[in-house]
């Protein structure tokens, strides 16, 4: 466990290296005796800086939700970060590659709450209950932490949380069978990935379900407005300056960003 004063460092570490896009060794380096509980100490304190900053909390995303992501993190559940209204882009944006470390992208589900959630004892029915509208989603993700990253450093990162784009055709929750929303993931005008929803914990709602149970303790309620990007069920693709990426959901649509 780290010391308060340790926590207070780890946290200017990581403000600096997003203001000057440039990673910082590794917290789990820096920071041998690193726990997890303090990974989300440090996460929850630059959001709280960012808020006060003038930053508006918008929702929450659910990361390291497949069996294969989970292995390779050697943990044995999710993560999760925040999500600030200065991450959401427009479908189609064309975003600045230098204003990433190293960007990485992946396909997913974003689902909007209209009713409060709050754990613990939040199971999937109460999740699509809760949920206004489910619509495809792109996750740009960075890393203000140098690689290779242990799950500690993931975690202070708030998740590697560093854009969102909403398009497509949102749905209701109750309309289509959410584990065989399927998407091709493509660069430019090549397939990177291919992947169905289910591959998020077997059903992409029992994300957002986790999420609830892991907060609820600490008096956090999951908000009606917010956004909850359910996790990816592709592997990350990186992106490059120049590069477009599409992520095509069949009927329910496409949407897409360029890096210039």
């Amino acid at each position: 466990m780290l010391s308060e004063s340790d926590r207070h460092r780890a946290v200017e570490l990581l403000l600096e290296a997003e203001r000057t896009r440039t990673p910082v060794v590794q917290l789990s380096k820096t920071y041998p005796a690193i726990e997890i509980e303090d990974s989300y100490a440090i996460q929850s304190e630059v959001t709280r800086r960012k808020i006060a900053g003038g930053a508006r909390l918008i929702g929450h995303k659910i990361g390291l939700t497949s069996k294969a992501m989970q292995q390779s993190s050697q943990i044995d559940e999710p993560d999760y970060g925040h999500l600030l209204d200065y991450m959401m882009i427009a479908d189609g944006a064309k975003v600045p590659h230098a204003n990433y470390c190293v960007p990485r992208v992946e396909p997913e589900l974003a689902f909007v709450l209209g009713k409060p959630l709050k754990g613990p004892g939040v199971g999937l029915l109460d999740v699509l209950r809760a949920t206004e509208y489910v619509v495809p989603a792109i996750e740009i993700i960075d890393a203000r932490v140098q690689n290779p990253r242990r799950i500690f450093d993931t975690v202070a990162d708030n998740g590697a949380a560093a854009g969102i784009v909403l398009g497509g055709r949102p749905i209701g929750p109750m309309e289509v069978d959410l584990r065989w929303v399927g998407a091709v993931f493509y660069r430019n005008s090549e397939i990177e990935e291919t992947g169905l929803a289910a591959g998020v914990l077997g059903h992409p709602a029992l994300g957002i379900a986790w999420l609830a149970n892991k907060v609820g303790p600490f008096g956090i309620t999951l908000e009606p407005g917010h956004v909850m990007l359910s996790g990816s069920f592709t592997r990350p693709v990186w992106a490059d300056k120049g590069d477009t990426l599409h992520a095509d959901f069949g009927p329910l649509g496409g949407l897409a960003v360029q890096f210039v």
